[in-house]
């Protein structure tokens, strides 16, 4: 486990809602020079505690209005089964995360649709034909707020 200062936590917080801030805004903002805060940041991306840098897409201006979580509980369990569907779920380009959880679900996933009879079609012939797919919960995104966690 890394130790982190105010400062630390101050970048990541800022990174984490829009991490294309340059080190120097990032400086500016927290009052170091653009070196000291490329050094921080550097130390922090060493240390695994930046994990890279992703660019979220609008789904919603891309064309896909309806974001569904579902909650799959597999019919049959073992390590082979377990394999088999994730590489089967990963290959469904409308599937956007996939976490392998510990409840009343096996997996959990974030999938986007055009539209609600779209998500049938996705969820009807390709997610419930999925090797091993069982019991299924949709909850369907009303609307969401990111937050940047436990800094």
């Amino acid at each position: 486990m890394i130790d982190l200062d105010t400062t630390d936590r101050d970048i990541l917080r800022a990174l984490s809602r829009d991490a294309s801030q340059s080190a120097s805004a990032l400086g500016r903002r927290f009052g170091l020079s653009q070196p000291a805060t490329w050094r921080r940041i550097r130390r922090l991306e060493e240390a695994g505690v930046i994990r890279g840098r992703r660019l979220r897409l609008d789904a919603e201006k891309l064309g896909f209005g309806v974001t569904v979580f579902l909650g799959i509980k597999l019919a049959t369990k073992g390590r082979v089964s377990l394999e088999d569907f994730e590489r089967a779920v990963s290959a469904i380009p409308e599937v956007q995360t996939v976490e392998h959880v510990l409840g009343l679900y096996d997996y959990r996933l974030r999938v986007v649709a055009r539209d609600l009879p779209d998500f049938e079609r996705v969820l009807r012939r390709r997610i419930m034909t999925l090797p091993g797919a069982g019991e299924v919960e949709a909850n369907v995104l009303l609307s969401e707020e990111r937050l940047a966690g436990p800094i």
